[in-house]
């Protein structure tokens, strides 16, 4: 079971071969052109599998139930400002499942390299969970996002609600209307998972999906890991409490304040925000700014005190608009968090879970992980969306 653990852990890391078969579909709306990258028999992929693990492979096949092939998608949606765009993602199909499959969004945390989106089949990126998961028996759908692949020269809509859950319904459609064009059979149920940035889009998917277009798609089950859903009690913390220091994590807290100032016009001044040189260097990198320290131990004494008295009031508005957590959902909801996670404060699940019960919503539960990092917790949550998604494929 450890060396399972480890594998899965391994197996959804960047947080951590081709054949052209492009087809234009003019009736499509979403569907622009599809293209063939690998087709894997059942045995080819346990080899794929061998080759990256060893005899560890063993424990892993005992989940492996068809063939796969993988198709790198392009489709029509919006960009963060209401943009038409052509996207991208990945589209995961089993081939030895005669019987109609499931549907599961899967979608991927934080990236900082392009290649380990999901359409390029990095084997060292979330892409192979995606994989593993269709090698199951279920139709695995993994959007790039915008800001990736097709629309890599956009704006990666970072930990904004809408940005994200927007195009990754598209996906959706895309993906739908390919399986229409291919005769292929969805049972209508539909599975959505992410950890980390994937955790709050698929919170973000799930509510727009419900509060929007709940006679076009209902969600069936959602695992939701380590993500960030309460925005305001976030912020809070980290400009009044000492954080990790950690260079990636504080680039990550830059990027939403970065996305927040574009899609809100918020016009912020960051030598009003930021003591130096931090203020320079991020008004010149941007979020690759280096940070190595508590991020509020760099921010001006006068921001922070005009922030907690509610003086700045289009960034408090900003974030209050991408808090999640607060709502009640249909379908099976699990949230997976570790209580010691020094990325992602531990209170956004608590948030979730505390709102969610209080709306009286009846089937959702928290698992938190005693002592779980940011990364430890991946094991416990690719266990649990295994075991969510294979009793509720059906």
């Amino acid at each position: 079971m450890k060396k399972l653990n480890q594998l899965l852990i391994f197996l959804c890391i960047p947080l951590l071969f081709s054949c052209s078969e492009d087809n234009p579909q003019p009736s499509n709306e979403f569907l622009q052109e599809y293209t063939l990258v690998n087709d894997y028999s059942r045995e080819e992929f346990k080899a794929l599998l061998s080759s990256n693990f060893g005899d560890n492979a063993d424990q892993l096949e005992l989940f492996i139930q068809s063939g796969i092939q993988q198709y790198k998608l392009s489709y029509l949606t919006k960009d963060l400002f209401g943009n038409e765009t052509l996207a991208s993602g990945a589209l995961m199909l089993p081939t030895d499942v005669e019987t109609e499959m499931a549907i599961a969004s899967v979608h991927h945390g934080t990236l900082f390299n392009e290649t380990d989106a999901p359409s390029y089949f990095n084997p060292q990126s979330e892409s192979l969970i995606g994989s593993f998961l269709a090698a199951s028996g279920i139709i695995v759908a993994m959007p790039d996002y915008i800001g990736y692949g097709d629309s890599k020269d956009k704006d990666h809509p970072y930990e904004h609600r809408e940005g994200l859950a927007v195009a990754n319904i598209d996906f959706l459609r895309a993906v739908r209307e390919f399986l229409s064009n291919n005769e292929i059979g969805w049972n209508e149920k539909l599975l959505l998972a992410g950890y980390s940035e994937g955790g709050y889009a698929t919170m973000a998917t799930h509510k727009y999906l419900q509060d929007n277009l709940k006679s076009e798609f209902t969600v069936t089950a959602s695992v939701c890991g380590s993500g960030a859903y309460d925005k305001t009690a976030t912020f809070n913390e980290l400009i009044n409490k000492e954080s990790a220091g950690i260079v990636g994590n504080n680039r990550s807290y830059l990027w939403v304040l970065d996305t927040y100032d574009k899609a809100y016009n918020l016009g912020l001044n960051y030598s009003e925000v930021f003591k130096e040189p931090w203020a320079t260097d991020i008004t010149a990198n941007g979020f690759s700014a280096t940070i190595e320290q508590s991020l509020n131990t760099t921010l001006q004494p006068d921001f922070i005190e005009d922030f907690n008295a509610g003086n700045i009031s289009g960034l408090s508005s900003a974030l209050a608009d991408n808090d999640i957590y607060d709502w009640k959902p249909e379908g099976i909801v699990r949230l997976y968090h570790g209580n010691d996670d020094q990325y992602v404060p531990y209170l956004n699940s608590v948030s979730a879970i505390n709102a969610m019960k209080a709306n009286g919503t009846q089937n959702v539960e928290l698992i938190t992980v005693d002592g779980g990092t940011h990364g430890s917790t991946i094991g416990s949550f690719i266990f649990g969306v295994l075991e969510l998604f294979t009793i509720n494929k059906n």
